[in-house]
């Protein structure tokens, strides 16, 4: 049994899983200079982060140890438990800024959506991983965009638009990876604009829609909605070369930017660590789409591609978006910095798609 565990270890990517702590320790210190703003809360935030953590690499070595294949033979139970949760949370959940997705236990509340991420690439790539595209491409395109539509609809009921416009990006981007024809792709942009319309009509809530429209002008609210987006980009350009030193960011210090850990902890890094602070974390962040890229050509079956291409597209966008909700490019939809964001839901989560990544490399080594 030890020789074994001792095998897996030495085929383990070390570059990868480095690279996801580093980012993990990036997160710890901005969470505990963020604390230490507010000092009547006695570092809690940088204490459950940190239990956050040591939770999250725990998740993931036991992931990377386990045989990633047994996933596939339970992604639609998984998928069945993920839609009876996403009803539960509707009627038992936790109401947080207007929208009803946490499940309070004790002094930690746990966000079902982050998981159901996990829950829908892994189905996805059961389903694509065992059916012929070129035979009959719209029959897969609608029974996989109903079966992930199904989920979208849960979250939106809650209503968290941010976590239902990931769900449906992850949809997208493994379809485009899957080789359906252009006439296809045209589908998923259509549906796109249906269902961000009919989100405007029936779903947003009103502090939602001022947001985008904020993004469309931010000047125009820039004491209201705007005002967040505005402390952030004031954070990004006020860091400089090197940074105001952590602990000494004004905007976060004192509070001028708020959701500080959480939306705009991009802004926080930038202002306290500067240019460089922010090119490390671009820097890491590259380390982990490299190294996952390269996995997949010595990945022998599919269902480990569509994970892995899953992985990569969710961590990509979710970086994308944040970064550019804190430079003002992209409206300020609550998505969160991976690794980086407090939150133990999205740590926990996260860390399971890097131990899952890593259990597939490994078995791609040995078996070649």
């Amino acid at each position: 049994m030890f020789g074994k565990f001792f095998i897996y270890f030495k085929k383990l990517d070390f570059v990868l899983f480095f690279s996801v702590f580093l980012l993990l320790i990036f997160s710890l210190a901005e969470i505990y200079s963020i604390a230490l703003s507010n000092d009547s809360l006695g570092l809690v935030n940088f204490k459950k982060q940190a239990l956050f953590v040591v939770i999250g690499i725990l998740t993931l070595i036991v992931f990377s140890f386990f045989d990633y294949y047994n996933l596939r033979s339970f992604s639609i139970y998984l998928y069945i438990l993920g839609v009876l949760i996403l009803i539960a949370v509707l009627f038992f959940g936790k109401t947080v800024s207007g929208t009803t997705g946490w499940f309070q236990i004790g002094a930690f509340s746990l966000q079902p959506v982050e998981f159901i991420k996990f829950i829908l690439i892994l189905f996805l790539a059961r389903y694509f991983s065992g059916v012929s595209i070129r035979i009959a491409p719209l029959k897969h395109l609608l029974i996989s965009g109903l079966l992930s539509g199904i989920l979208i609809f849960l979250v939106l009921m809650q209503p968290d638009f941010g976590s239902a416009m990931m769900l449906f990006s992850i949809w997208s981007a493994m379809v485009i990876f899957a080789g359906f024809k252009k006439k296809h792709l045209l589908l998923i942009v259509l549906l796109l604009i249906v269902i961000f319309a009919s989100g405007w009509l029936f779903f947003f809530e009103d502090y939602q829609k001022e947001r985008i429209m904020t993004f469309l002008n931010p000047k125009e609210n820039s004491l209201d909605e705007g005002y967040n987006v505005n402390q952030a980009i004031i954070a990004v350009g006020s860091g400089g070369i090197i940074g105001r030193g952590i602990g000494f960011g004004s905007q976060s210090q004192l509070k001028f930017l708020p959701e500080s850990q959480n939306d705009f902890i991009f802004a926080v890094i930038s202002e306290e660590l500067g240019f460089l602070g922010v090119c490390l974390v671009i820097a890491f962040f590259s380390v982990i789409f490299a190294r996952l890229i390269i996995s997949i050509k010595y990945i022998n079956n599919d269902f480990g591609i569509y994970f892995i291409i899953g992985t990569i597209s969710l961590i990509f966008i979710q970086m994308f978006i944040n970064i550019g909700m804190n430079i003002g490019l992209l409206p300020v939809i609550g998505i969160s910095l991976p690794f980086l964001s407090y939150g133990g839901s999205a740590i926990i989560s996260n860390m399971i798609f890097i131990g899952v990544a890593e259990s597939i490399i490994i078995r791609s080594k040995i078996k070649y």
